[in-house]
C-alpha cells in the first residue's frame, strides 16, 4: 500500500514531555500558569485523543508539542532531540521534518488545484516538486479517496473532501507525528466518522503517531488512547 513506511519501527518514541510547565506573563502580576507538570510520551503507531473542557490547556499543550511555543520549565523531546532551548531556525527545521498539522479549518488555497495543495509543503521547502513527489501526492490522494479530484479546485469539492485533502497535505512530508486540532469540528457526523476512519487507516499503514484534539467523546473513543486534561493537569491517560 502506498502509505506503508519503514523509516522507524513501530513503538519507537516520537515525542516526550518531561515535567513541562507553561506560564504566561511570568514574573508579572498577571502571571498565569496554564500547564502543570505535564509528562507525556507518544510512540510510532499510537493514535491518541486529547480531550478536556474549554480552558483546560489543550491549545497551549498542542502549541508546545507543535514547537509553536516553548515550555516555561521542563523539557520537550521530539525524535529524541531536546527543544526548549533550541533557536528558531532549529525548531522550524525540526517541525518541518517531524510534524504534520491538520486543523479544524483546512486552509486550502483556492487558486491551486487539489494536487497542488497537497504538494504545497514540498513546494515551500524546495520549489518545483519532483516526479517522485508528484507520484507520492497522487498516491496519498488515492489513499484518502480523492484520486479522481486531483485537478479540481478546493471550492469544487465538499467540506469533508477538503479535510481529506488537508490530511494528504499533512502526510506528504512523511512526518512521524501528525497533530490534528478539532479536525471534524466543521463536519457533519457522517463526514466526521469518515475522517476518523481515515486517521485509523493512516495510523496503521504509515505508522506515524497521531494526536487528535477533539470535544467529541464518541470520536475520541475511536482512538486507542485518551489523554484527558483538566485545569492544566493530565488527570487521565489510558486505553479508550
Amino acid at each position: 500500500m502506498p502509505l506503508t513506511d519503514q523509516t522507524a519501527p513501530a513503538g519507537s518514541e516520537v515525542l516526550r514531555l518531561q515535567q513541562v510547565d507553561k506560564t504566561f506573563n511570568a514574573g508579572t502580576p498577571l502571571a498565569s500558569q496554564v500547564l502543570h507538570d505535564i509528562n507525556l510520551r507518544l510512540c510510532r503507531g499510537e493514535l491518541a485523543a486529547l480531550i478536556g473542557p474549554s480552558g483546560s490547556g489543550k491549545s497551549t499543550l498542542l502549541n508546545l508539542i507543535g514547537l509553536l511555543d516553548t515550555p516555561s520549565s521542563g523539557e520537550l523531546y521530539l525524535l529524541g532531540q531536546p527543544t526548549r532551548n533550541s533557536d528558531d531556525a532549529t525548531r522550524t527545521a525540526l517541525r518541518n521534518q517531524a510534524i504534520g498539522f491538520v486543523f479544524q479549518f483546512h486552509h486550502l488555497i483556492s487558486a491551486f488545484s487539489v494536487l497542488e495543495n497537497v504538494l504545497m509543503p514540498l513546494m515551500i521547502h524546495h520549489g518545483k516538486p519532483s516526479r517522485a513527489e508528484r507520484q507520492l501526492a497522487l498516491e496519498l490522494l488515492a489513499e484518502v479517496g480523492l484520486a479522481d479530484l486531483a485537478e479540481r479546485r478546493p471550492t469544487q469539492i465538499s467540506g469533508g473532501q477538503q479535510q481529506r485533502v488537508a490530511i494528504a497535505r499533512a502526510l506528504v512530508t512523511r512526518p512521524p507525528l501528525l497533530l490534528a486540532d478539532e479536525p471534524t469540528g466543521n463536519l457533519d457526523s457522517r463526514s466526521a466518522q469518515g475522517i476518523f476512519e481515515l486517521f485509523r487507516r493512516v495510523n496503521q499503514q504509515l505508522g506515524c503517531a497521531i494526536l487528535v484534539v477533539t470535544h467529541d467523546q464518541q470520536l475520541a473513543s475511536s482512538c486507542q488512547r485518551i489523554i484527558q486534561l483538566s485545569d492544566g493537569h493530565i488527570v487521565a491517560d489510558g486505553p479508550s
